[in-house]
């Protein structure tokens, strides 16, 4: 061998160990199905984006142009993580979910450094209720509520799960599935900053629920899934489950499972794009009281900012949107959860191009919640049973 083309050789081979080369050496992660969960849908369509309510208690609407089908559109409501209260931080997901014949609603439940935690639920409950109201005969949107699923986003699933278990007292249509990602911001006791869990165990049994959470800074959220997945133990264990995704970084770009990854920027979805309603005339704003709750802290701010810059990639469309289509489709026709633990196609990731696999989603059912012990007489002791 010439000397060089030796000392190339030798050059290039330091790059590669260095990983300065690795980007175009590296195996490319899978990118998004063509068709089917997590798939492109209809590329072609206009999508309808607008605002229902009034500006200071607005929900964004979006769903494709044109009429409706006779059936109606199926329903999802998106909730926000605290503090990411643009729809462009989820437009990527949302855009999905509207070429793919959903009609979405996203209720702005949350005025940054205004709303306090512990209003979020009613306020949420009050947007989506007038949205589906308002709605209701619009021959475009025409909301199938047989059809609901509610995807919730870190402090965005406590307050689905709230939704669940209130809506009969909203006035909503019940859920049929609950995906919550990455939940968070519940709070630790009845004073304490957060979103304050409702009774639970009043979601209605046919719910489905199912977390996602990832690998990265996961131990809050772990707590979390599972402290939901718990305390509506109405819904038995069939119709749950636990997901995990898991970061992988065989390949270039890497997978990262971190809080924020279920967010996928996309600007077309940005709401200082589209027009508010107005106020009624005759409204007069609410008197305002500032708590030190309202504030979004350090932690929420880095978090908003990773949110607000996130990139679409392979978690995106198969451990999000694949596993939320397929469990939609489930939740909608009757099925259980445990039908797709036993699909293989629920939890596989696919392959890098050099065919390695993607590390599998890791899918749990919860354990059953513990019985409530029988009450005890005056001596302490339970009641013997009848005979």
């Amino acid at each position: 061998m010439r000397p060089k083309a030796s000392r190339v050789l030798l050059a290039a081979g330091l790059l590669a160990a260095s990983g300065l080369v690795a980007p175009a050496l590296a195996a490319a992660p899978p990118g998004q199905p063509k068709e089917g969960p997590g798939g492109i849908g209809d590329k072609q369509v206009a999508v309808t984006k607008r605002a229902v309510g009034r500006a200071s208690a607005a929900s964004f609407v979006f769903h494709a142009a044109g009429p409706a089908p006779s059936s109606g559109r199926p329903v999802v409501v998106f909730l926000h993580g605290w503090g990411a209260v643009n729809p462009q931080s989820y437009g990527a997901w949302i855009d999905h979910l509207v070429r793919n014949g959903y009609l979405v609603l996203f209720p702005r439940f949350q005025e940054v450094n205004r709303t306090r935690p512990a209003d979020a639920s009613a306020l949420a409950g009050r947007l989506v209720k007038a949205a589906l109201d308002e709605l209701v005969s619009d021959a475009e949107a025409k909301p199938d509520t047989s059809r609901l699923a509610v995807i919730g986003h870190l402090a965005g699933v406590p307050i689905a799960m709230n939704l669940a278990a209130e809506a009969a007292g909203l006035g909503l249509p019940a859920p049929k599935l609950v995906f919550g990602t990455m939940p968070g911001g519940i709070a630790s006791g009845p004073k304490a900053r957060g979103i304050a869990l409702a009774d639970l165990s009043a979601v209605p049994a046919a719910t489905m629920i199912i977390t996602v959470i990832g690998d990265r800074d996961a131990r809050a959220a772990d707590i979390a899934a599972r402290r939901l997945l718990r305390e509506a133990d109405k819904v038995p264990t069939e119709r749950k489950l636990f997901v995990r995704a898991l970061s992988d970084d065989h390949g270039f770009p890497s997978l990262t499972a971190t809080l924020a990854a279920p967010a996928g920027v996309d600007p077309a979805y940005d709401s200082g794009a589209i027009k508010l309603p107005p106020e009624p005339k005759d409204s007069k704003p609410a008197p305002f009281k500032w708590s030190a709750d309202m504030s979004l802290t350090g932690e929420q701010q880095t978090l908003v900012a990773q949110i607000n810059n996130a990139r679409t990639d392979t978690l995106d469309y198969l451990a999000f949107w694949k596993t939320f289509d397929l469990a939609a489709t489930a939740a909608f026709s009757g099925s259980d959860a445990a039908s797709l633990k036993m699909n293989p196609r629920f939890a596989d990731m696919e392959r890098w191009s050099d065919g390695w696999p993607v590390k599998r989603l890791a899918v749990e059912t919860p354990r059953a919640p513990a019985p409530h012990p029988a009450p005890a007489t005056a001596q302490g002791t339970a009641p013997a049973a009848r005979r």
